[in-house]
């Protein structure tokens, strides 16, 4: 009876050896897969995985602005929010990861971006900034772009290039009228801390 005991005991301290080896290596391989997480993927796990979900709630520190609401898409380098406490149901903010300073949220939306993701690659994680304002060069949207140092230009873009943008300045909330410009600006995204729209849906 003693040496079954023994053999018992052997057998319970290699398979607690075993365990703890293999929790090691598993706490190992966590760490190494958190070393390559981009801020980029943590974003964009913040977006719904199908238009009928819901986002996460955040509050998003863009340059100098602090835009709360609802994350509703994310792209490449960009997130796409339904802002809350605003007049209109229907205004939305476009804000490249670049302006990001940092963002306000719940605990469990923090763990859940850290998480392994389960999203398939689609084509709209692909979409790049520039590619979503061309997007609404064609569509002859009035917007109001919020600069990194504060301004707010109302207008419409004409242009969307590489890595900047020409804005035709009007007044908020009007078409795009030759005789109602008052300027053009050129516009580097780098300078860009968000971008106001009036129409949630076209982000969507």
């Amino acid at each position: 009876m003693r040496w079954d005991r023994f053999f018992d005991d052997l057998e319970d301290q290699v398979a607690s050896e075993w365990e703890a080896e293999r929790a090691a290596l598993d706490t190992e391989a966590e760490r190494l897969r958190l070393s390559t997480l981009t801020l980029a993927a943590r974003l964009r796990a913040l977006a719904p995985l199908s238009p009928d979900a819901e986002g996460a709630e955040v509050t998003v520190d863009a340059a100098a602005d602090r835009l709360r609401g609802t994350v509703t898409a994310a792209g490449s380098d960009w997130l796409a929010l339904d802002l809350a406490d605003t007049a209109a149901a229907t205004v939305a903010a476009l804000v490249p990861f670049a302006a990001v300073r940092g963002l306000a949220l719940s605990h469990a939306a923090l763990l859940a971006t850290a998480r392994p993701s389960e999203r398939p690659a689609g084509l709209r994680e692909r979409m790049s900034f520039g590619f979503v304002l061309r997007d609404f060069v064609r569509r002859r949207l009035a917007l109001a772009v919020h600069l990194v140092d504060g301004a707010v230009l109302s207008g419409t873009i004409d242009r969307a290039g590489a890595d900047h943008l020409d804005l035709a300045l009007h007044d908020p909330g009007s078409p795009r009228r030759a005789a109602s410009v008052s300027g053009f600006r050129l516009i580097p995204f780098d300078a860009v801390a968000w971008v106001r729209l009036e129409a949630a849906s076209v982000i969507r």
